[in-house]
């Protein structure tokens, strides 16, 4: 059995006094799991993050990248900064980005691939909206984005990839889809990838849930055969709720 990969994705949250708060409370509750743990923060609180987690078992991640390394793209960050910041992990085409910001499956594909080539660790998002749920669409949603978004990714890359699965229905709503319904999506992604990649590479995999994971919902989420992990939206802004998901897994 894998370990799990907890993300917590704080989004445009916390001053950079509310993130020291945070990150102190946390420290203690999580450094006994197995699991991975990964905060996500602004860009503001990056360099606080990275400096707090030093000699801990968190990790640190942005919530965006550009796909160049520098020129004339006001209010982006290249991939090279990140690094430079000591940032590890970064998240690519949230539904929030690709809802109110015009991000596609081209330009996912294109922030991947410079995040990877600068050795960052993307957390890849994929997910259907309720319409295209309720139209009996989500599988054919689901494969373009990956077909799209993986388009030129190769087996190799895709190992240092972690797949978020964020039903945009219950992205903030409080609504969260079922074990079952998380469960299945989630196995048909892995079966897309295994089509492209290989059963083996698809099965090392990383895919989580993302969408309204909490400290409620967490252990029987977790429990399903094929959810590695979580993407925590507001649950990562409160220490001992986000920890309650770090540790409700253990092998």
């Amino acid at each position: 059995m894998k370990n799990k990969i907890i993300a917590g994705n704080w989004k445009m949250n916390k001053l950079q006094s509310e993130a020291k708060q945070l990150i102190e409370e946390l420290k203690p509750l999580v450094k006994d799991t197995e699991n991975t743990v990964v905060i996500c923060v602004p860009y503001t609180d990056l360099a606080l993050a990275v400096e707090m987690t030093k000699g801990t078992n968190i990790h640190v991640g942005a919530q965006n990248c550009h796909w160049k390394e520098s020129g004339a793209f006001t209010a982006e960050i290249a991939p090279s900064m990140l690094v430079e910041a000591g940032v590890e992990y970064v998240i690519i085409g949230h539904s929030e980005r690709r809802t109110y910001f015009g991000e596609t499956d081209a330009t996912v594909l294109q922030r991947t691939t410079a995040a990877l080539n600068a050795g960052l660790k993307p957390i890849v998002c994929i997910g259907e909206t309720l319409e295209e749920r309720n139209s009996g669409r989500m599988e054919e949603v689901l494969e373009r984005q990956i077909l799209k978004g993986f388009e030129t990714i190769t087996a190799e890359q895709l190992k240092n990839i972690v797949i978020a699965y964020e039903p945009v229905w219950a992205i903030g709503t409080g609504v969260t889809a079922t074990d079952e319904q998380a469960q299945d999506a989630i196995a048909f992604c892995r079966s897309v990838f295994a089509k492209k990649y290989g059963k083996e590479s698809a099965d090392e995999l990383y895919i989580q849930y993302g969408g309204s994971m909490n400290d409620a919902n967490a252990k029987a989420l977790l429990s399903m055969p094929d959810i590695d992990g979580g993407l925590i939206g507001g649950a990562s802004l409160v220490a001992k709720k986000f920890a309650d998901v770090v540790n409700a897994y253990k092998k």
